[in-house]
């Protein structure tokens, strides 16, 4: 088998779904170097052709036939790409007829559904929960945390702002976040802003190596980057989570997905949307 492999996502909108499928599949196979390529907005033969040359021109300088997962609808564009070098596993394909003959009604068929802006409400809730996610980020201010669903908190460079703009992108939920700092840690003590609103607060905490290479990126060889300083603010933060009884995740060896959805299940919080 050939170490190296290219996988192309192709979709009629923006490929974010066909990749998120992909990706968890390929993931299961070791020992194999992807070669990754997303071409979303595929919907019109021209462009199908240009994606068919890029497939087999990845087939001949592999030497191995690239892998196409695919959420392609329309019948023209399908079966230029099927035509391809590549190896091509269809989603909608595989689903879509089951659930067919299961339901007795036949799909819409229809490109672009499951992102359409047919519901309003539901766009509306998504760009409302961003705009707050991003006005509530890093303790810009705590004036609205009455109207947070979920308030993250985690001393600096714990992951707590890709979370929260993660909940508010794909579920809707209004997510705020607060930077745990050296003042709060002479303190001791959970931060006074924050103590009305302790029922709506989930803690993240990571690893000193890990935290330590992520701040070295940024202050490099600084007393904030340092493997001491970051220990002794993740020791900190630890102790305090348990003694105040705020429930906390580890985010050391976990994806941001992964991390979402276990504060979902801890927190019991609703999804106001499904992406």
């Amino acid at each position: 088998m050939s170490s190296r492999r290219t996988v192309f996502y192709l979709s009629d909108r923006t490929g974010i779904t066909v990749e998120m499928l992909g990706r968890s599949l390929i993931s299961q196979f070791d020992g194999i170097k992807w070669k990754e390529e997303n071409i979303p907005f595929l919907d019109s033969e021209d462009k199908a052709i240009k994606a068919k040359k890029k497939i087999n021109m990845a087939a001949d300088r592999d030497g191995a036939k690239p892998l196409i997962f695919s959420t392609l609808l329309d019948p023209i564009i399908f079966d230029r790409i099927e035509s391809s070098q590549g190896i091509l596993f269809d989603f909608f394909e595989t689903f879509l007829n089951p659930m067919e003959q299961v339901l007795k009604q036949r799909s819409s068929h229809v490109m672009g559904k499951s992102h359409s802006m047919q519901s309003s409400h539901s766009y509306d809730a998504r760009m409302s929960a961003i705009n707050f996610s991003l006005n509530n980020d890093d303790g810009i201010t705590t004036q609205h945390y009455d109207e947070a669903d979920i308030i993250l908190i985690g001393v600096s460079r714990s992951g707590k702002t890709p979370t929260s703009l993660y909940f508010s992108m794909l579920y809707g939920i209004p997510a705020a976040n607060y930077p745990l700092t050296d003042d709060d840690m002479d303190r001791d003590a959970l931060p006074r802003c924050l103590k009305p609103y302790k029922h709506k607060i989930f803690g993240l905490t990571i690893s000193p190596e890990q935290l330590q290479r992520i701040r070295q990126e940024r202050r490099p060889d600084s007393r904030y980057s340092s493997f001491a300083q970051c220990k002794k603010e993740l020791d900190w933060q630890v102790d305090m989570y348990e003694r105040e009884n705020i429930p906390f995740l580890d985010t050391s060896s976990i994806s941001i997905e992964e991390i979402a959805t276990r504060i979902i299940q801890k927190a019991k919080l609703k999804r106001r949307l499904y992406g």
